[in-house]
């Protein structure tokens, strides 16, 4: 076995979450905007030449074969019909069921990091493809870059957003996507936003995208469900509250405020209920991912 190489698996921030339609096939069309922040899992990987890919870490609640960090090897062993096999360690940090693409993230560091590793020289592009198949939120991650999305979450397009402060809180419960997707009373006629319109200013020259006009203008169209259906997201939104307009990521559960300094998370955090896990992060542009792949190709 090769000696064992750390990959960063950043969290990721829904700036808003716009649900346009559901499609034939059962997914839904959407419209988001991702940015990563500043605090994620770390993965550990030793390469194999016995082909053989093994999880080292037990996560609570998932299998090993529903993993997304095992499928993803698994895949992109299959695809490139490589010999190598890894062991996967993982430390993790995201909490499951958050909406801070976890699970996503760590499928994505494993697709990058072992196209390294392995020696594939399979470019961005489909290594994307190949993440699309395990889950929507998978390709932007992959990408590396914050980014609009729309379709499912593979269309991207990359923005330059200012790098706000977050306070996260997450309440300790596992909200399912899958749920929240599949509830009847969903909302799912939201009208489109248009990027190019939020791009330019009044004299209509292009800017840097605000965080802050995403958040508060165009909101997440999961909040009203999630709040009405696990009391423990709604009761974040409350207290949070007190301290300015509170938004949720994805699909849940873990609500954030926007920061107008480092500070003020720090205060706020200081008065967080013991129950209730929270963190003052910032917004990245890039993801720590694609640093760690750049330097692992010059090395």
């Amino acid at each position: 076995m090769g000696q064992a190489a750390s990959w960063p698996a950043p969290a990721k921030i829904n700036l808003f979450l716009r649900v346009l339609g559901r499609r034939q096939d059962g997914y839904h069309e959407l419209q988001t905007a991702f940015q990563f922040l500043a605090y994620g899992d770390e993965i550990r990987l030793s390469v194999r030449s016995d082909g053989r890919i093994r999880r080292g870490t037990d996560l609570p609640g998932v299998s090993e074969e529903a993993d997304l960090s095992v499928r993803a090897a698994r895949q992109l062993q299959s695809f490139a019909g490589t010999g190598l096999g890894v062991d996967i360690d993982i430390d993790k940090r995201i909490p499951l069921g958050g909406g801070l693409g976890g699970g996503s993230s760590d499928a994505a560091t494993v697709l990058v990091a072992l196209n390294q590793l392995w020696r594939l020289e399979l470019p961005v592009a489909t290594l994307a493809e190949l993440g699309l198949a395990l889950g929507a939120d998978v390709p932007v991650f992959v990408r590396g870059r914050a980014a609009w999305a729309e379709g499912v979450g593979e269309h991207l397009t990359p923005v330059e957003f200012d790098e706000p402060w977050y306070l996260v809180v997450h309440p300790g419960c596992h909200v399912s996507t899958a749920t929240v997707f599949a509830a009847p009373t969903l909302t799912r006629n939201a009208t489109p936003a248009k990027i190019w319109g939020l791009l330019r200013n009044e004299e209509g020259l292009a800017r840097r995208i605000s965080a802050q006009d995403l958040v508060h203008r165009i909101g997440n169209d999961c909040e009203t469900w999630v709040r009405a259906h696990y009391p423990e997201v709604d009761a974040v939104f409350r207290w949070l509250g007190r301290f300015g307009p509170a938004r949720m990521t994805g699909t849940g559960g873990a609500v954030f405020l926007l920061l107008k300094a480092k500070n003020d998370g720090r205060q706020v955090l200081g008065q967080l209920p013991a129950h209730w896990r929270g963190i003052v992060t910032q917004g990245q542009n890039q993801s720590p991912l694609l640093a760690r792949a750049l330097i692992g190709e010059s090395s």
